[in-house]
């Protein structure tokens, strides 16, 4: 028998989660946020002090010993209360999953306290200009040179980039190997080192609290001890922690959809034209009730998917359908919370705009749709050559 019944230690994460944001989260501070650009760090501070991030760290490390599926409903109720600020808060500890997974005992005892107690921020360096979608086709390249590795090269799109103190790092160790992914390898560069720069990326549609930017490295050197994993097995070790990630984003993208869909219902109560609320044309409650089931479907394929990885089954055709049809929903519903706003939904004095503006990127950052589908069909019928 399947049990769909959270134990109560998850609903009481759950409701604090959802009591923290809807106090915090207030609508006067995500627009401030959003029209600033600025990332909210006192917010940040406050989330990791009540123990909301990192919550699936090892309780050596900081956390709270817990699991993926956790970390999905706070994730949940933080972008629930709002898109803006909890987009922004909960990916500030971007990638520290790969430090998690396949760092040495000193990684982990350095990065994972720090950005659990609200010390340090993580990014992720992997996308660069020529290398989307296409991971393989990075060029930033680390080469040996002593007891050092030196690294070179752009990455672009990197979430967290201005304000991050770690970087995982993506590179071409070894530009002979066949097929070329097999020598790539991660490495931890801490913000201060030589040769490292970044350069925000402004006028962003949506999530704009949360910082992207470009990561240059030029000569910058590291020991052998900033390697993370194995040698020559970055490639791996990231497409693991995708697994992992869309997961996350899939659970931004149903907070989004849930966050925008409260507010629409409320709305169509309040509203009246011809002489009744307009909940009470069945146009609408028919709209409603199929935006309704198209929510729960994203939500139990995000719960199966983030309870199937606490298992320690890695299924990337489950985690792509999650987060291709989360991201397909969020963006969906948004428009729809837009449409039944009329003109009110086009103004920023009502959120839901400002939802529709965040919810995009859940289509395009961690896989883009189409990529999700790719991931979906290849786990359906195998590989063709």
């Amino acid at each position: 028998m399947v049990n769909f019944e959270f134990t109560q230690e998850q609903k009481d994460i759950q409701k604090a989660a959802r009591e923290f944001a809807v106090n915090e989260f207030t609508k006067e501070r995500a627009e401030e946020y959003d029209q600033k650009e600025e990332f909210p760090f006192e917010l940040w501070k406050k989330a990791c002090e009540l123990g909301f991030i990192g919550v699936h760290f090892p309780e050596e490390y900081g956390g709270a010993g817990l699991g993926i599926l956790e970390n999905t409903l706070i994730v949940e109720e933080f972008c629930r209360a709002d898109s803006t600020i909890g987009s922004a808060i909960i990916l500030a500890d971007f990638s520290s999953e790969v430090v998690m997974r396949f760092g040495s005992e000193q990684q982990k005892e350095e990065v994972l306290p720090k950005v659990a107690g609200g010390k340090a921020i993580t990014a992720g360096c992997y996308t660069e200009a020529e290398a989307g979608s296409d991971l393989t086709a990075i060029k930033t390249k680390a080469e040996k040179d002593g007891d050092e590795w030196v690294i070179n090269g752009t990455k672009t799109f990197i979430t967290n980039g201005t304000i991050a103190d770690y970087f995982i790092v993506l590179a071409v160790t070894d530009p002979e190997a066949k097929p070329r992914y097999r020598g790539f390898t991660t490495f931890l560069v801490n913000k201060d080192a030589d040769g490292l720069a970044t350069n925000k990326i402004g006028g962003k549609f949506g999530i704009k609290a949360s910082p992207t930017s470009e990561v240059n490295f030029k000569n910058v050197r590291v020991g052998d001890d900033a390697i993370i994993g194995q040698l020559n097995k970055g490639f791996y070790h990231v497409l693991e922690f995708f697994d992992e990630s869309r997961i996350e984003i899939a659970a931004q993208a149903l907070g989004i959809a849930q966050g925008a869909f409260d507010r629409t219902v409320e709305y169509t109560k309040q509203r009246k034209q011809f002489g009744q609320p307009i909940a009470a044309f069945q146009a609408l409650q028919h709209r409603l009730a199929d935006l309704r089931t198209q929510i729960e479907t994203a939500r139990l394929l995000i719960y199966k998917s983030a309870w199937n990885y606490d298992q320690g089954r890695i299924d990337p055709g489950l985690t792509s359908m999650a987060k291709y049809w989360a991201g397909k929903v969020a963006v969906k519903v948004c428009d729809e919370a837009i449409q039944m706003h009329g003109g009110y939904g086009y103004i920023a004095e009502y959120a839901v705009e400002r939802f529709y503006r965040d919810a995009k990127i859940t289509e395009i950052y961690e896989g883009t749709k189409e990529i999700q589908l790719n991931t979906i069909a290849k786990d359906l019928l195998g590989k063709f050559k």
